[in-house]
């Protein structure tokens, strides 16, 4: 077999190996060539895949795609869903309409698209950042050292390549050879078979929901793509007999739904046993795991591509700041500690959505429509129903309340660990639009009002821009337009008030916010202040800008983000009235079973984060 060693034409000196090209892998390549690391994206499969796995995208996953600069080319596929309907022996129980009256978004829907589709979507994305896919190129194995990974490449046409990199993220699904080579056991179960279809289907049900059908004895979902007339379809009990596809899913459907169902030949079927399983831990070394190959599960919420979406843009601002030198690695053992328990919390909430969706009790054909009856003639626990099933699916009420980056302050505005995007669902609004846009910036956010008192938050917002501008974007929410260039409108005129000795210290850029819109949806008073990761999540916050509170609220990034030595006029080191003078800095506690010289894996983390239900 032919050896070569180095680095492809055209790839440079890559920063990271990303394995798997998917919707986990293609963010993870799209979030690090973002922030301005050179990413080598391989995939051991020919080509891309045809048929789609996943077919929802939820709330949060659109919001990040928001931030990411896709999402409008992901909903131009896509269908909108806000609603579940449910069938069963032939009569309509209830019809649960969307209700995100408790979870502001600008995204109130589910959309219905082929995983297929949203990856096409992405490979755009990551092309012209000048990021391509090799297929057909797999990871064959690897090692580490402090400094490096060595790994070893398989190639189409059988020739092999030794390449090294820095980093090294596993996105290559299920059966990864990233997970398998660090030894992560994938803890859990085997579970249920069912199956899946995609088909034409010729019904007068209207497109505009999900459809849940119970003929009885079992359970059958439908959900309607935006190509006319086509849906995919799930048996929660496929039976081991063979035959004809097409058949059986109309026999089944038109029992459930009362009426007759006539379902085309599929493109696309498949009929597995899903597992419910997961890692203990998510990073080792400068090795990481994502999506399927961390954690697999029941497909009954839909949840598994967007969680693993969600954890590709977690690890990926975090690992663009340690390889860039603009904070230190301990951030990257925030990646498991904050990610783990969510997947834990995941697999419980998927057994029970499992156990709902398939509903074998032999008595539930009966139930069923007394049950409901209750719930569609009562009001509030129809809103109470629609309103938990929502906040389970949608991932908007995921926090990072106890990350340790996370730094609580009863004077903030909004509660650390809650995801800022909340503030930015009024369209048209020019101060929401202001906050969705700087989301998209990769860098952290700092949002000062800039009407308090005093020279000390000026100072400290200066001092903030001077010395961390390349990953700390600071910004001054003001009454006007707010047209970014530094310190416009945050005094009253030239020269006068805070905003030209801010706009002389290289100070924060104005946030337009004139009608006072945001500063009430992010509780912002006069002189008060949030600190907002690259992901969108609030960091910390408080009634008043200072040198040692915002220290402290980037401590956990390590010293390379320490603030100049130095205290801002009016608020000298220990002052009684600064909320952060007293007590002693944060810093992360990366939990290790391996030499700090090799690994930062969490075991145990000292602080659990639990996701918000």
């Amino acid at each position: 077999m032919a050896s070569s060693t180095g680095t492809p034409s055209g790839a440079g000196s890559a920063r990271v190996l990303v394995v798997g090209a998917g919707p986990v892998g293609l963010t993870a390549a799209h979030e690090l060539a973002r922030r301005g690391l050179r990413v080598r994206l391989v995939d051991g499969a020919p080509g891309p895949a045809r048929e789609s796995r996943a077919v929802a995208v939820h709330p949060r996953t659109l919001e990040t795609f928001d931030q990411m600069g896709v999402v409008d080319g992901v909903l131009a596929r896509g269908r909108k869903n806000r609603a579940f309907t449910m069938y069963a022996r032939g009569s309509r129980l209830v019809r649960l309409d969307a209700d995100y009256a408790a979870m502001p978004t600008r995204f109130p829907y589910s959309l219905i698209i082929g995983q297929a589709e949203t990856e096409h979507v992405l490979r755009e994305a990551v092309a012209r950042l000048g990021v391509s896919v090799e297929w057909g190129v797999r990871l064959a194995s690897f090692e580490q050292d402090h400094d490096r990974v060595r790994t070893r490449l398989e190639h189409p046409d059988g020739t092999t390549e030794e390449y090294e990199v820095p980093w090294l993220v596993g996105c290559d699904g299920g059966h990864s050879t990233v997970r398998k080579q660090l030894g992560l056991p994938l803890l859990g179960e085997s579970s249920e078979t069912w199956a899946l279809a995609d088909a034409p289907v010729s019904t007068d049900l209207p497109p505009d929901t999900i459809y849940w059908v119970h003929t009885g004895s079992q359970a059958l979902m439908m959900v309607p793509y935006q190509r006319e007339g086509y849906w995919r379809l799930l048996d929660t009990a496929p039976g081991a007999q063979p035959g004809d596809a097409a058949r059986r899913f109309s026999e089944k459907l038109g029992a459930g739904l009362g009426r007759p169902v006539r379902v085309g030949e599929p493109e696309w079927t498949s009929v597995f046993t899903f597992q419910q399983r997961m890692v203990p831990r998510m990073h080792d070394g400068r090795c990481f795991v994502a999506g399927d190959a961390a954690h697999v599960h029941s497909p009954a919420s839909g949840q598994g591509m967007n969680t693993g979406i969600q954890e590709a843009y977690n690890l990926a601002w975090k690992l663009a700041m340690a390889a860039r030198g603009q904070a230190g690695r301990e951030l990257l053992a925030t990646y498991g500690q904050e990610r783990v328990p969510i997947g834990k919390a995941l697999i419980g909430s998927t057994r029970k959505a499992t156990f709902l969706v398939q509903f074998k009790n032999a008595l539930a054909g009966f139930a069923l429509p007394v049950v409901f009856t209750f719930v569609r003639t009562i009001g509030p626990l129809r809103r109470a129903i629609q309103r938990k099933v929502l906040g389970g699916m949608s991932g908007l009420l995921l926090s990072y309340g106890d990350s340790p980056l996370s730094t609580a302050d009863p004077l903030m505005g909004l509660p650390a660990g809650v995801r800022a995007a909340a503030a930015a669902d009024r369209r048209g609004d020019p101060g929401s639009e202001a906050l969705r846009a700087e989301l998209r910036d990769t860098r952290w956010s700092l949002v000062w009002e800039a009407g308090g008192p005093g020279e000390v938050g000026v100072a400290t917002a200066a001092a903030a821009a001077r010395a961390h501008g390349a990953w700390l974007s600071v910004r001054a929410v003001v009454d006007g337009p707010g047209d970014g260039r530094p310190g416009d409108g945050l005094g009253d005129g030239p020269g006068d008030g805070p905003g030209e000795a801010a706009a002389d210290l290289g100070g924060p850029r104005a946030l337009g916010d004139p009608q006072g819109v945001l500063r009430r949806a992010l509780g912002l008073r006069p002189g008060g202040w949030l600190l907002i990761r690259p992901d969108g999540y609030v960091a910390a916050g408080g009634a008043s800008l200072t040198r040692r509170a915002l220290a402290r609220a980037l401590a956990p990034l390590g010293p390379q983000a320490a603030l100049p030595d130095g205290a801002p006029d009016g608020a000298p080191d220990g002052d009684p009235a600064d909320p952060g003078a007293a007590g002693t800095v944060p810093v992360l506690n990366p939990a290790s079973t391996a030499p700090p010289g090799l690994r930062d894996t969490v075991e145990v983390p000292p602080r659990v984060l639990e996701a918000t239900r």
